[in-house]
């Protein structure tokens, strides 16, 4: 091992690294995704920082005597919009470039 570890080099990179990580949490937060369930009758929109924007309901799906199935629509739109902004997050931060980061096992 007659490398030197220069822990300036590695605390410089750690700060660009850190920046580029702050830089495409932000890019994503200002991205809409949509979720939707039951073929599109119930939307939702969600923002890249996992947060519900609107949810939007097909009145035709609306049915009194079944509350629970536009429950479970909702939900699952919900749980699709989220899915997708989880993988808008992935596609961000997975371009991020860590330069092999100069940490061993890296």
């Amino acid at each position: 091992m007659s490398e030197q570890f220069d822990l300036g080099a590695l605390l410089e990179r750690a700060q660009a690294v850190q920046q580029q990580l702050v830089q495409a949490q932000a890019e994503a937060a200002e991205q809409v995704v949509e979720g939707q369930a039951g073929g599109g009758v119930v939307r939702v929109k969600a923002s890249g920082a996992g947060k519900l924007v609107s949810i939007g309901i097909d009145p035709e799906v609306v049915d009194r005597d079944d509350v629970g199935m536009l429950e479970d629509l909702v939900v699952a739109a919900a749980n699709d919009a989220l899915a997708r902004a989880q993988e808008l997050n992935q596609s961000l931060l997975g371009g991020l470039d860590l330069g092999g980061a100069g940490l061993p096992g890296l």
